[in-house]
């Protein structure tokens, strides 16, 4: 199969070519837990350009990079998992954790000693196959075309956490610094959630507050600037 592959630590401004692609990467064998996805799509992050230039280098090299795949699964380790089969799933960065530590049994898997991370400790998705534990893939609803749901494993995942812990309740001023990925995910959650709550938005460009404006934003300005109101 094809894959683009770290494989050394490089800088993405200065390679011309920070990945390699490699064109006859042996298909994954799956193992007893885990189920064998065929890529359809897979989101880019920034986390990949930290993997590239060794801030969170890969455990091992060459390493196939990816935290936001979609794809369909096409073969199961073990009989538990056939209702998997043909099933439209998605793998985001949590590629697998112990599921037993204190940490696992109170949803924080991310801080588990034995985390690990989808296209940095583990093969991700920029390949046309992927292998991935069965208790990590997400279904992917059928209304949600791939490129659309691919962002959501990642930059979707992390506005909504953040927008949860933010204890917003409607009619609240929530205001968002920086306006990337995760913040326009986040704008289109507050209009449908809480459909009277204001959104204030610091950016560094222009053309991030003119998209914040269009997105529905009641004010976008700059990372220095006074926002019109307080914020909640």
């Amino acid at each position: 199969m094809r894959a683009m592959q770290i494989t050394r630590i490089t800088s993405v401004l200065d390679d011309p070519e920070p990945l390699h692609l490699a064109t006859d990467v042996p298909i994954p064998p799956c193992q007893n837990d885990e189920v064998l996805i065929q890529v359809s799509a897979c989101g880019v992050c920034h986390t990949e350009i930290d993997e590239i230039e060794g801030r969170t280098p890969p455990k091992q090299f060459p390493m196939t990079p990816g935290h936001q795949v979609v794809g369909r699964v096409i073969e199961v380790g073990i009989p538990a998992n056939e209702p998997l089969l043909g099933r439209r799933v998605g793998v985001a960065w949590i590629f697998s954790s112990c599921g037993s530590c204190e940490y696992c049994l109170t949803g924080r898997e991310n801080l588990c000693p034995q985390f690990r991370a989808t296209g940095r400790d583990a093969h991700g998705g920029y390949a046309e196959y992927m292998t991935a534990p069965a208790a990590f893939v997400y279904p992917i609803p059928d209304n949600v075309e791939d490129i659309y749901a691919a962002p959501l494993l990642c930059a979707g995942a992390i506005g909504y956490r953040s927008l949860w812990l933010s204890g917003i309740q409607n009619q609240q001023n929530l205001g968002l610094v920086g306006f990337g990925a995760s913040a326009h995910l986040v704008l289109k959650l507050v209009r449908f959630l809480y459909p009277d709550s204001r959104v204030f938005v610091f950016s560094r460009t222009p053309a991030e507050r003119e998209f914040a404006r269009e997105l529905g934003a009641q004010w976008a300005g700059g990372i220095e600037e006074t926002p019109p109101e307080h914020l909640h």
